[in-house]
């Protein structure tokens, strides 16, 4: 099972990113676990200055973009 974090503050990108992602997993019929991080602080301590961002397993994927679903989708199936 993936762990899926998606960092931001709640941003209208943010949001955004969170939602592909799901699609993505659906898509992929993914098992996976999704949370949001909106907390500053938390953000932060990954040491992310640039949101939205995407941590999947542990791994910064991106950070300041917003990849596409087809590019989500390549992401996750790794």
């Amino acid at each position: 099972m993936k762990n899926i974090l998606v960092l931001g503050p709640g941003c209208a990108r943010c949001n955004t990113l969170h939602k592909n992602v799901e699609s993505a997993a659906k898509e992929l019929g993914l098992e996976c676990e999704i949370f949001m991080v909106s907390d500053p602080a938390a953000i932060a301590g990954f040491g992310i200055m640039n949101t939205p961002a995407l941590i999947i397993d542990g791994e910064l994927k991106v950070a300041g973009k917003l990849p596409t679903i087809d590019k989500l989708k390549e992401m996750l199936s790794k």
